[in-house]
């Protein structure tokens, strides 16, 4: 699916299951998709960079899935993981994770970094 269409309205044809606007965060497998996603999509795009080895990652992951469903059809949420993707990381200087990039237009807009309650990203990113 294009990224351009990522807050549209969609079903599966045979569950009826929604697809579409995501509700989960989505992990990019490309250094493409990521480019993709954060040039079309069409509502701001929340990059949380982390690794499967981060304490600290697995402690933010359930608040930006508090994120992404509580911010449906206005927010993306999407996740980059720094050892799958290393170029990508480095792209932005992510030094130390988790790391989350808010970019909105194809910018980047904000960035935080540590583990922290789904409330204060969004204050701190005024969502």
């Amino acid at each position: 699916m294009p990224a351009s269409r990522a807050a549209e309205k969609a079903s599966c044809a045979a569950c009826k299951t929604p697809l579409l606007p995501l509700q989960r965060p989505i992990a990019l497998a490309s250094a493409e998709d990521f480019d993709e996603l954060v040039r079309d999509a069409p509502a701001p795009v929340l990059v949380d960079f982390w690794a499967a080895w981060c304490g600290p990652c697995r402690t933010v992951a359930p608040e930006l899935e508090k994120i992404a469903k509580g911010q449906v059809g206005r927010l993306i949420v999407a996740k980059v993981d720094t050892e799958a993707l290393p170029e990508v990381a480095s792209r932005f200087g992510i030094r130390s994770i988790p790391t989350m990039i808010l970019f909105r237009g194809g910018k980047e807009s904000a960035r935080l970094s540590g583990a922290m309650p789904a409330s204060e990203i969004l204050a701190q990113l005024s969502l």
